[in-house]
């Protein structure tokens, strides 16, 4: 759906919020800088105040064409890729709005409907590091351990320092079945260790569940917000409150977001009233989003996880079941994304994803670059790996107390302890 109906068919946005580079294990980027129009083109589609600066990269295009000792790398392509993401990165919204190549439009676009390719890992450049932000639900890197905050430094045992992500992210991508050896820093314990991951398919699910054991309550784990998410989780819901159980502990721990409209499903389905969100435009007006009524666990109790690898759509639910005190919000401040991301497809099949509105939480407050902080601050111990609803089938209370994820322990404490106090209430 869009705001926007007037657009072209090609200029629709999507309404995309999971941030662009947090697909990297399978993307390759386009390098270089520069794009040479003649004096007639320029003054054809140009305004008369930007004339100057595209002579500026036209002479920088020609200098890099005469000079350049590596030929293989001075195509027109790489200058011309490399000039618009220059572009987009100069406006400061590093791991959101971006350029996007053909081959990693496509590879977005697969990932909406729920199929990826690679190790799992989603990524963004911070402080010229290259810094995990979640592992995928299911993925060769969730297999093996890899956790949101820790830091790239090698594959296949060549330092990737001083490389920029798109480079380092292209040494991580390779065909399903073969193996990739990644340097893993651990900015905690200071612990380096090597990790080998054998690329493969990876079917998303972005939602399952599963009754916490010897309790009542239900672990809901939502791993993205792709197309159509929310249907599945109204299903989920159900087969919840047929077998009566009693609260709920949500579970947007590295969720790396999605589509906008799923995020407001999701949300609706816990909200009785309100807003999901407030959208900001370019002109500082606000324009309020409201729920999408009928939802269907508007009463349970329920508590909300979350840590640096929830963004984007995940933040956008947390804030509105915060704002509403639904429930309380337990771990680690989010990561921070808090624009709208549309895309703007480019002759050729390239695009950009660009921030054209902020979102704020339904009481107005803003978390871009700054995140969601919530109300209950709890970590993970380094040798700690989150619970998901395929790891507690089967297992016994003793087995989940054990398993050191006090995050959802916390939150499981905190959903009983809100059960009987409505059931003393009554």
């Amino acid at each position: 759906m869009s705001d926007e109906p007037n657009l072209p068919p090609r200029l629709r946005p999507r309404r995309l919020l999971r941030p662009p580079f947090m697909l990297a294990f399978c993307f390759v980027f386009g390098l270089g800088v520069g794009m040479v129009f003649d004096r007639w083109t320029l003054g054809a589609f140009l305004p008369s105040d930007a004339m100057s600066n595209f002579h500026l990269i036209a002479s920088a295009w020609n200098i890099i064409e005469r000079h350049y000792v590596d030929r293989s790398a001075v195509t027109p392509q790489n200058l011309t890729y490399g000039a618009i993401a220059g572009m987009v990165d100069a406006l400061g919204d590093t791991g959101h709005s971006t350029f996007l190549p053909p081959k990693m439009v496509k590879q977005l676009h697969n990932a909406e409907q729920g199929e990826l390719k690679g190790v799992g890992l989603e990524v963004q450049a911070r402080n010229r590091q290259v810094v995990i932000v979640a592992p995928i639900d299911g993925s060769p890197a969730q297999r093996a351990g890899l956790r949101s905050g820790e830091i790239i430094l090698s594959v296949n045992g060549h330092d990737i320092a001083g490389l920029t992500l798109n480079q380092a992210v292209e040494q991580i991508a390779g065909r399903v079945g073969t193996p990739v050896e990644l340097g893993i820093l651990n900015p905690q314990t200071k612990r380096v260790r090597d990790v080998t991951l054998v690329r493969a398919e990876i079917k998303i699910h972005d939602v399952t569940w599963e009754q916490l054991p010897g309790t009542q309550i239900a672990d809901v784990r939502i791993a993205g917000f792709d197309d159509d998410m929310s249907d599945d989780l109204r299903s989920d819901l159900r087969a919840i409150q047929r077998q009566k159980l009693q609260g709920i502990v949500l579970d947007l721990r590295d969720n790396p977001g999605g589509v906008l409209d799923e995020a407001i499903v999701v949300a609706s389905q816990f909200l009785a009233s309100g807003n999901v969100l407030l959208i900001k435009d370019a002109s500082g007006q606000t324009k309020p989003v409201p729920i999408v009524p009928g939802g269907l666990a508007t009463n349970l109790p329920m508590a909300i996880l979350i840590n640096q690898g929830s963004a984007s759509a995940a933040e956008i639910v947390a804030g509105a079941l915060r704002d509403a005190n639904r429930g309380e919000l337990i771990g680690e401040t989010t990561f921070g994304t808090g624009t709208v991301l549309n895309e703007f497809p480019l002759p050729g099949g390239s695009s950009i994803l660009l921030a054209v509105e902020e979102w704020l939480t339904p009481s107005g407050e803003s978390f871009w670059h700054k995140g969601i902080t919530p109300q209950m601050e709890v970590g993970l111990t380094t040798n700690a790996i989150p619970l998901v609803p395929a790891a507690l089938e089967g297992m016994s209370p003793e087995e989940m107390q054990a398993s050191k994820d006090d995050q959802l322990l916390q939150g499981l404490i905190w959903v009983e302890e809100q059960v009987k106090t409505n059931s003393v209430g009554r």
